[in-house]
């Protein structure tokens, strides 16, 4: 065996536990990352829809739609790396986590976000929504917007 071959399997070695790795450490966030995805494209494309019905679409609008999901994948990442930095304190203490927590919690409140604003875009669009609903929507809308940061109206798809 050559000097390259050594690295080469030492390097597809480490390669592969990295990622095995990894695999391991997301699979709590996984599935809720792959909703936050799907939740996203709907958003954009239902706000798009509504701008194009009320004559209002710009491209514009719709790179800054494209920019604030891109943005909000980031967040993502931050509070995955937050939780990265936590989990690395409580193993050093001798303490074993068993969720991602500030990851988890951003994503989901990103899912609920957006998930009103496509209900504001069906809404919109003409899309009947029953009452009950409309007014449950209604009320986790103030009550997540109540827990942002950041409350500004602006409805950038």
């Amino acid at each position: 065996m050559t000097k390259e071959n050594k690295w080469e399997i030492l390097t597809k070695l480490g390669v592969s536990l990295t990622a095995a790795g990894v695999s391991l450490y997301f699979k709590a966030i996984a599935l809720p990352v792959a909703m936050l995805l799907v939740v996203m494209v709907a958003d954009y494309v239902t706000g798009m829809t509504k701008a194009w019905m009320k004559g209002e679409i710009s491209s514009r609008t719709g790179i800054k739609g494209i920019v604030k999901k891109l943005c909000y994948l980031m967040l993502v990442a931050v509070a995955v790396v937050v939780d990265w930095v936590v989990f690395g304190i409580m193993n050093a203490l001798g303490l074993s986590p068993e969720i991602t927590i500030f990851g988890l919690t951003v994503t989901v409140w990103l899912i609920i976000n957006e998930i009103i604003s496509i209900l504001e875009n069906l809404s919109g669009i003409g899309v009947p929504l029953p009452e009950f609903f409309r007014k449950a929507v209604s009320k986790l809308k103030l009550n997540v917007e109540s827990k942002s940061v950041d409350t500004g109206k602006e409805d950038v798809q």
